[in-house]
């Protein structure tokens, strides 16, 4: 993966909660917001939580989710040691199946690591 793609993928979550908040009520802004706050320092730090954001969105198999928490993890300053054992959990916990979300997810801190060293 590249920069562009890293740009797009910003770009297009971005875009794309722009158009959730066009026309979310009430409730989905609260829901929205509780999980801006679910990801906050409390008794867990946020990179602890964000690491299990990541596990649980592997093994839920969804690419754009663990995209994101690879992102919050990377900028919270997990290294790639922390990753590769919570993506062991993940690999453990959800079986082969995530393989697959495992190369993307590999590939995405590939390219935030290129991006910081750039």
């Amino acid at each position: 993966m590249d920069n562009a793609s890293l740009e797009q993928y910003h770009k297009e979550r971005e875009e794309g909660n722009e158009l959730i908040l066009k026309y979310a009520g009430t409730s989905m802004k609260r829901l929205m917001n509780l999980d801006v706050m679910a990801y906050k320092d409390g008794a867990l730090d946020g990179k602890t939580k964000e690491l299990l954001g990541l596990v649980a969105s592997t093994v839920l198999r969804c690419d754009d989710c663990i995209s994101y928490h690879t992102v919050q993890c990377h900028e919270l300053g997990v290294n790639a040691e922390e990753y590769e054992e919570a993506m062991t959990i993940a690999y453990i916990v959800g079986g082969s199946i995530v393989v697959p979300h495992l190369r993307r997810a590999f590939a995405r801190w590939e390219q935030l690591d290129a991006a910081k060293d750039a």
